[in-house]
């Protein structure tokens, strides 16, 4: 899952490259929809997947203010 990761990124920075060098030196509509192609692919593919990643094998409760982690929290800071 990290090296599809990897190459989403690489594929899309190279799509925003792409869409710069259009909109400088050739057609600026045909590069300002290639970089919004690449800015929604990152959005809307790109970060779904790096949240997967990322939150894959942790407990979300560990993470929500519960009165057992509030009570945790404040025992730690009397310390």
């Amino acid at each position: 899952m990290n090296t599809i990761l990897k190459i989403l990124v690489v594929l899309i920075l190279i799509a925003i490259g792409v869409g710069f060098y259009y909109r400088t030196y050739e057609d600026v509509l045909l590069g300002d929809q290639i970089i919004g192609l690449a800015v929604l692919a990152s959005a809307f593919i790109l970060m779904p997947i790096f949240l997967y990643v990322r939150w894959k094998g942790k407990r979300l409760e560990d993470y929500t203010l519960t009165k057992k982690n509030m009570d945790r929290m404040r025992d730690k800071g009397l310390d």
